[in-house]
């Protein structure tokens, strides 16, 4: 007899291998790297990182949130320095880690996050709805998005196209309504379930589409050589890597937090979950697979499949391993088009729309800084996207704490004028204090009372002295300032 824990983290790694066997490869086909590197990267990701301290239900594996990253990184440097960059970035989490920043990724705007999710999701559709009709997908986001009219004309000319589009259009039809099936009907999970019926269907009506090409694992394994390590000399090379460590540690760390919502075991310690996924990243990147990180699906399959602890997730691992050491030749008969129907469908569950009205209606801000984000992705680049995002989550919390308020008391006609200043005196609200104090009388003194300042910062110390100093030199009154120091 099996340990009750064991048996339940048994059967949830069943589970989590048949969702994760079909994401594998399909985040991997759609990265443009050989399926292979997707099934290494989700068996060191069961094998190693579920060893490891962190976090004890999340799985980590590759992940669709990284797709577009890897896809411009292979084209801009090759599939050999796949290998350095991962590897580079699973060393700077493993250092991250070390120095416990771990927790400072929970400071990332939310905002931020979804938006770049949104604008992963928006380029996974479009770039896999050319794979779907079997052609070339423009380089860039807003290319893909800009040549979907042509791509359409052209499938409607071409029985092949609309064959294989047939494919995934049927796959992303299967998935959306999977979950409204019994439960008794949904035994096998979705993708799993999806991807097999496209396939049996394929065979037997002997439809001619593209099907999934795999060879050996060990064959796939490309070890980073000296020239592509000495490229991380190169400023792009490295601002790659730093794209690679910061995306893939955010979203494994929110995925920690929203996994640990999920159920009532240990919490996650984020800093040694960080030095895990620094750890898995490196043994890929020294076997030149793709880059992996705790994903939310796999994860919440796991935690609803029972499981207790993390041999649930080293034995989805193990299965993955057997699979492909075993039966490699079962992928080969999967449709190339209903991987990117699954695409099409990961991606678009990766646009948070259910979310974004009431977003706008509570706090309208972050839903500019997250529509924003997911342009800025799909017109630019990843990283760039993220910037911005960032940038702008930044300006918009300086505004809100810099709030001022400036109350005039003009008391008698012969007397003083008294400005009581309140809040956080920033530049950000310089405009309206000098308009304020500039409309007032200059033929009357004026007090200003500073104490009730929570911060003054210098720009604002400046103007004020100097507007002091213009107002008593064209003659009039003094104007009473207390001594002004910054906070």
């Amino acid at each position: 007899m099996f340990p009750p824990t064991l048996r339940h983290d048994l059967a949830a790694s069943f589970v989590v291998f048949l969702v994760a066997l079909p994401l594998c490869v399909g985040v991997a086909v759609a990265s443009g790297v050989p399926a292979e590197l997707g099934l290494i990267t989700g068996i060191v990701g069961g094998l190693l990182t579920g060893l490891l301290p962190g976090s004890s239900l999340q799985v980590s594996g590759p992940a669709a949130g990284l797709t577009v990253l890897v896809f411009e990184a292979v084209r801009l440097y090759g599939l050999a320095a796949l290998g350095t960059l991962v590897l580079a970035a699973g060393l700077l989490q493993l250092l991250l880690g070390a120095l416990r920043f771990g927790r400072w990724f929970r400071a990332i705007s939310i905002a931020v996050v979804e938006g770049m999710l949104a604008g992963i999701g928006l380029t996974i559709i479009a770039g896999q709805l050319y794979a779907m009709a079997g052609a070339k997908a423009p380089g860039s986001g807003l290319g893909k998005l800009a040549g979907l009219p042509a791509l359409a004309l052209d499938a409607l000319g071409s029985p092949g196209a609309l064959t294989a589009l047939a494919v995934g259009v049927g796959t992303v039809a299967m998935l959306a309504l999977w979950p409204r099936l019994p439960a008794r009907a949904r035994l096998l999970p979705g993708p799993l379930a999806a991807v097999a019926l496209t396939t049996a269907a394929v065979a037997l009506l002997d439809l001619p589409v593209a099907r999934l090409e795999v060879n050996g694992l060990l064959g796939a394994i490309r070890p980073p050589g000296l020239d592509d390590l000495s490229r991380l000399a190169e400023l792009g090379f490295l601002g790659t890597v730093v794209a690679f460590t910061l995306i893939s540690s955010a979203e494994s760390l929110f995925s920690a937090a929203a996994v640990d919502r999920m159920h009532d075991g240990p919490r996650t310690d984020y800093d040694k979950e960080l030095m895990a996924q620094g750890a898995g990243n490196a043994v890929c990147g020294a076997l030149g697979a793709l880059p992996m990180t705790a994903v939310i699906v796999r994860s919440s399959a796991n935690v609803r499949a029972g499981a207790r602890t993390k041999a649930s997730r080293v034995l989805h691992g193990l299965w993955l391993l057997l699979f492909a050491a075993l039966l490699p030749a079962a992928l080969e008969v999967i449709p190339l088009a209903a991987l990117a129907g699954v695409l099409v469908h990961t991606g678009w569950k990766l646009i948070p729309t259910t979310q974004l009205l009431s977003l706008w209606r509570r706090h309208r801000g972050e839903a500019v800084i997250l529509v924003c984000t997911a342009v800025a992705v799909v017109a630019l680049n990843l990283f760039e996207g993220v910037l911005l995002g960032l940038l702008m989550a930044v300006v918009k919390t300086a505004w809100e704490t810099s709030q001022i308020h400036l109350e005039v008391d003009r008391g008698d006609e012969d007397g003083p004028i008294r400005v009581t200043l309140t809040g956080n005196a920033t530049f950000l609200r310089l405009p309206k204090m000098l308009d304020t104090l500039e409309a007032l009388p200059r033929d009357r003194p004026i007090e200003l009372e500073l104490s009730g300042l929570r911060h003054l910062d210098h720009a604002c110390h400046t103007a004020l002295t100097s507007w002091a100093a213009r107002h008593n030199q064209e003659g009039t009154p003094a104007v009473s300032v207390p001594a002004l120091t910054t906070t």
